[in-house]
């Protein structure tokens, strides 16, 4: 069972696809409030979830910021 709940892994080289999952992950997989705190407004599981967490260390991973991207962090 813990692999299933393991972060899917970051794939260097970055490719210019994985960029762009990763960017798009980062904006879908955002965080909400709710009365249990944030979720995420994808998948209504607390934030950040696995593919948000991959999204950002994918970015990460190539060295872009927050504002490189105009994503706010929670």
């Amino acid at each position: 069972m813990p692999a299933v709940l393991d972060d899917f892994p970051v794939l260097t080289p970055v490719t210019d696809e994985d960029l762009t999952l990763a960017a798009l992950a980062v904006r879908v997989h955002a965080p909400e409030s709710w009365p249990e705190g944030p979720l995420c407004r994808s998948e209504r599981v607390p934030y950040p979830c696995r593919l948000a967490r991959w999204g950002r260390a994918t970015l990460d991973a190539v060295g872009l910021t927050e504002n490189d991207l105009a994503v706010p962090r929670p």
